[in-house]
């Protein structure tokens, strides 16, 4: 089974409302890549508020060792405006991860775009 990965960002300027709001749309991802036979990694609901229980290095380095194991990766729109999901782009280009992106949700693989640079 091919294990995908969901990037989008986490944190937000409106606190644990906006925070709320990006896991949604990230569950969103996971949940339509679960429906299409994926297993899928969403760091999202993984770590949802753990913030403060350790330190966010952790978190951060613990979803990028993820993101090297995963055979492919998805972002949530938004993903470009977030220091993180811009990291974990750049991981899947530097080591040849196949990227897409969603608008939100889809009912199959075609309905997203595979990154141009990959």
């Amino acid at each position: 089974m091919k294990v995908g990965f969901v990037i989008g960002p986490y944190r937000s300027p409106e606190g644990h409302y906006g925070v709320k709001k990006n896991i949604d749309r990230a569950e969103e991802v996971a949940l339509c890549l679960w429906k299409l036979g994926y297993a899928v990694f969403c760091p999202h609901k993984n770590t949802s508020f753990f913030s403060g229980s350790a330190p966010e290095e952790v978190f951060l380095e613990g979803d990028l060792e993820l993101l090297r194991r995963a055979d492919f990766a998805v972002t949530v729109k938004g993903w470009e405006r977030s220091e993180g999901s811009i990291n974990e782009v750049k991981l899947c280009k530097d080591r040849n991860i196949p990227l897409y992106h969603s608008e939100g949700v889809f009912t199959s693989f075609d309905e997203l775009k595979k990154d141009k640079e990959d």
